[in-house]
Formats: structure tokens, C-alpha cells, sequence
């Protein structure tokens, strides 16, 4: 999935209203500017600063990128503010401040007023690889251009400002490459629809712009729905079902620390807030009566939001995802904390079927699947518990000949090397074949049909016996019919056969498609 990149502006300027020589020795402001916006002049200053670079720039809209608000899932003591000032810029309010948003330029500008009075909202303000707009603590504001802005250096230094040319804004996104990102493209929402099929999950959580979230409830009738009405670039979180039995939800509330409470109401809408101990009672409170809840750790863990105990704080959601553009594009900058099920994700999307892969055998289960840790995402592949990825041998594609179990064929702590065969990324399923990497034996026992030689029963059953034709252990074993039982003359009995006795047979026919071989003990004591 491509993404768009982050081009460095070769003009970056730090505009501020404090004058570059009341500063110390370590460069801290000792001024009697105040910190703060005056709401008057100055504040307008900056804003003709900024419409200033802009022009001389060529720049005449803004995009909206990594756009915040304070969290508005609290139980604070004062009122959140519900639109931070957007209500006026934004049609939809909240809804339209999202990611990639694109601006009028007299839109970025109060954005960028509001900003600078440090009212709540905050964005990156930038157009394309030409323009940028960064408004950091305290007064200070940081211009990005494509071209030096003398013009504009000049209009600013008249407004009473001091620009200072810096290598690069504070503020500027930094990506790495070796970000683990999912697009929330149609393989991510297939495998949301496999988890809610399967029971894995049953929430998935919108971060819509950072501090604002909504929970949708995942049904296998829902999921389609819940697509439609996702906000452009939002950042999302899959997790398990809302527990029915809120008591027990409750029980798990630990004594002390950060913990968000998510339930669903009687309405169907499901509701989240963050509380820590001091406000424990009032999220009981809120839980107690509602149809069902879950509640989520504020605090980062290693572990999967899959638990033995199903009421357990969840501190990681199964997987997680961000939504491209219409085009297909990821240009969202947000940077979810990758999952385990992410890691899987992005290591096995670079494999490919008939690659050849090494790999340690971790298990040989009795239901006859090998596991084979391959690496996966921390490239151990050392085989132990959590080293890597555990792709799986199904017991056909361990030996092109008859097995009983698959450590007939393996055993744990062998590296083997094995030929992919098929790759699920709803799934997160890599299946692997030990055989395709050996001839096939069948083939050459075609060459020799019609030939008589003595093997050894191996079974008996009701339509006849098989026969281990090759002396060895894992032998092929080819049917012999009752009727090609029979003795050649009626008179002569046919013999009463048990595993381990010695058979003389023909080989009639071998067909390596369909994995078959037929024997005759009768024709083999006509012809001698």
C-alpha cells in the first residue's frame, strides 16, 4: 500500500514576537513579552506573517494533517468544550477536522489564530511538499516554503516580529519506513469480518482526530455499515466482545490506576470515558446499568486483548488499521502501536507462494499439523515460545509417503526447509510443504508395472489387505482386492491373511494423481 512521503522544505523560519536579544546564555527568552496571545495586535501580526509567506509562495489553500483535540472522553471537573472554536470553520464541526482536510488559506489562518490562544485544537497546517504552518508552545510559529520569502521576511520584521531561518521546524512529521501501518483496505476489513464471524471480536474503535474517538459494535450484519460511516484517514482499533455480565466487568476494576470504561447503553450506542481511581465510582456508576461493558487498560502492555479471563483489563486490541484515500492511498501520517497480529500482518505480506523458507519445528500436534517457527516478526525464528511467526505443515504435505503421526517424519528443534505453499492474510495463515522439496516416489514405481515381488500386509479390511511393496519403514503400500485374492482354482482355499504376513503380488497399476497403487496376488501365482 503506498504512502505519501514527507519532503523536507529547505525554508523554515521560526517567527515569535520575543526580540532575539533578550535572551541568556542557554538561549531562554528574559523578555517582558508575555506567553500568551493578546487577542489584538501581536496575534494578528502573526496571522498577516503567515498570509504573507503564503503569498509570495504561491499558496492560497492549507490541508489539515494530524489534527487534535484535548480527550473528550473524561469525567473532569469542568465541561469539555465541544467544538474547541471549529464550529465556525467547520461545517460539521468536529467531524470536518479530520485528516487531509483541505482549507481555504483564511480557514488555516483563524485555525492558526485559534492555535496561538491554545484553545484546545491543534493541526499541522501544510499544502503538498511547498508550505507549511507550526504552531508551538508559547508564541512560537514556524513557517516551511519551497521559496526564501524576502518579501515576506521584510513584511514580517515591519509587523514587530523577529523571523530566525532554522534547519527545520520542531514540528515537521518524522515517518520511518520501518513503521508498521495497515491500511484499512479491503483485506483489513475481510479479516474484521472472519474475527466477528469466528468470535474474536465484537468493537472496533474510530480515532477519528487525536483525543476523539468513537466505538462502533461489530455484528456479522453490522460490519458493512460500520464501514460507511468511518471518518476520512481515521485510525482504527479491533477488539473483543462487550461482556454481557457487567458484574463481573466491574470485579475487574483494579484498585488504583488509569482505566477506560467502554459500555453500551440501552439506546444501542456505545460510550466510552477514562477515569482513574478518584473517579471510579461515578464509571461503576455509568457501567452498572448498562446492556454491556469491557474495560481497557491506560496503560500500554504486550500482551493481546485476548485473555483466559474474559473480564480482564484488554491492553491491546486484535489488530489495528488506518483508512486510505478513495485512491487507495495511505497519505494518514498516525502511527498506531503495532499489535502483535500488525507484526504478523507485515511480516507475512512480504512472503510468497513457492518461496523457500527455513524453519524450526516448534510442535507436532496429534491432530497431525506440524508448526514450524519461520522467523516472523522478530526474525528469531528460534523456536521458542513467542520467537516468531508458526506457519503450518498439514500432515499430506509432510512425506509423499504413508505416515502415522507427523513426528514419524519431524521432530521438535529440527530446522527444515519447506516450500510455501499458500498465504492467508485475513487469516494470518502461511502453509507450508516438506514434500515439494522431494521427488516424488510414485513415478518411478510406474516404471515397474507388471512386476512380481513379495511385501509384507500392513492392513486388513473388509474389501481386502494392503501391502508395503518397498522394504523400508515408510514403504509405499498399493491394495489388493478380494477379488485379486482369490487363488487362481476354485479348490484352492483363499489364504487367511494378518498384518505382518508375507504376500507374493503384482503390480497392476500406479497412478500418481490419484496417490493409488493396485496389486493381484492371484495374478502373481498365475505367473509363477
Amino acid at each position: 500500500m503506498p504512502q505519501d512521503g514527507d519532503v523536507q522544505l529547505p525554508y523554515v523560519y521560526r517567527v515569535t514576537k520575543y526580540d532575539p536579544a533578550d535572551r541568556d546564555e542557554h538561549g531562554h527568552y528574559t523578555g517582558a513579552e508575555d506567553s500568551v496571545s493578546d487577542h489584538g495586535v501581536l496575534e494578528n501580526a502573526y496571522l498577516q506573517a503567515v498570509e504573507a509567506f503564503a503569498a509570495e509562495a504561491g499558496i492560497d489553500r492549507l490541508s489539515v494533517r494530524e489534527p487534535q483535540v484535548p480527550s473528550l472522553a473524561h469525567f473532569g471537573t469542568g465541561r469539555p468544550q465541544d467544538d474547541f472554536g471549529l464550529a465556525a470553520l467547520f461545517p460539521t464541526g468536529l467531524a470536518g477536522f479530520h485528516d487531509g482536510a483541505d482549507v481555504p488559506l483564511a480557514v488555516g489562518l483563524e485555525l492558526t489564530r485559534l492555535m496561538l490562544r491554545e484553545s484546545g485544537a491543534w493541526c499541522r497546517l501544510e499544502w503538498e511538499d511547498a508550505f507549511a504552518v507550526h504552531v508551538g508552545w508559547d508564541q512560537y510559529l514556524y513557517v516551511g516554503s519551497r521559496r526564501p520569502g524576502g518579501r515576506a521576511l521584510a513584511r514580517t520584521r515591519a509587523l514587530g516580529l523577529f523571523p530566525e531561518r532554522l534547519d527545520a521546524s520542531p514540528y515537521a512529521m518524522e515517518t520511518s519506513d520501518e513503521d508498521i501501518v495497515r491500511p484499512g483496505d479491503d483485506a483489513f476489513w475481510a479479516g474484521v469480518h472472519w474475527a466477528v464471524a469466528s468470535g474474536r471480536a465484537g468493537a472496533l474503535e474510530e480515532t477519528y482526530l487525536e483525543g476523539a474517538t468513537r466505538w462502533h459494535r461489530l455484528t456479522r450484519d453490522t460490519v458493512d455499515a460500520v464501514r460507511s460511516r468511518i471518518a476520512p484517514r481515521a485510525r482504527l482499533a479491533v477488539w473483543p466482545h462487550l461482556s454481557s455480565d457487567t458484574a463481573a466487568v466491574l470485579d475487574a476494576l483494579p484498585a488504583e490506576g488509569l482505566v477506560e470504561g467502554v459500555w453500551e447503553d440501552e439506546s444501542g450506542r456505545i460510550r466510552s470515558a477514562i477515569a482513574d481511581e478518584t473517579e471510579f465510582p461515578q464509571l461503576t456508576a455509568r457501567i452498572s446499568g448498562a446492556v454491556a461493558a469491557m474495560l481497557l487498560s491506560g496503560y500500554a502492555d504486550t500482551d493481546t486483548a485476548t485473555d483466559t479471563d474474559a473480564h480482564a483489563l484488554a491492553c491491546v486490541p486484535l489488530f489495528t488499521a488506518v483508512m486510505p484515500d478513495s485512491d487507495g492511498v495511505l497519505r494518514a501520517r498516525w502511527r498506531p502501536e503495532p499489535t502483535a497480529s500488525d507484526r504478523n500482518w507485515d511480516f507475512i505480506r512480504t512472503l510468497r507462494r513457492g518461496d523457500i523458507i527455513s524453519g524450526t519445528v516448534i510442535q507436532t500436534a496429534d491432530f497431525g499439523v506440524t508448526f514450524v517457527d519461520i522467523g516472523g516478526p522478530d526474525g528469531s525464528g528460534s523456536g521458542k515460545s513467542g520467537g516468531g511467526f508458526a506457519a503450518i505443515i498439514n500432515i499430506p504435505e509432510l512425506s509423499w509417503r504413508p505416515l502415522s503421526h507427523p513426528s514419524d517424519v519431524v521432530s521438535v528443534g529440527q530446522v527444515i526447509d519447506t516450500e510455501i505453499l499458500d498465504i492467508d492474510l485475513v487469516r494470518e495463515r502461511v502453509s507450508l510443504s516438506l514434500k515439494a522439496l522431494h521427488e516424488d516416489p510414485l513415478p518411478l514405481l510406474a516404471e515397474q508395472t507388471g512386476r512380481t515381488i513379495v511385501g509384507q500386509v500392513t492392513k486388513v479390511i473388509p474389501f481386502g489387505v494392503f501391502v508395503r511393496i518397498e522394504d523400508r519403514d515408510d514403504g509405499l503400500e498399493g491394495l489388493v482386492h478380494n477379488s485379486e485374492l482369490s487363488a487362481a482354482r476354485p479348490d484352492t482355499p483363499q489364504p487367511a491373511l494378518q498384518v505382518g504376513d508375507s504376500l507374493l503380488v503384482k503390480i497392476l497399476d500406479v497412478d500418481p494423481t490419484r496417490r493409488r497403487i493396485t496389486l493381484s496376488h492371484r495374478q502373481a501365482v498365475e505367473t509363477t
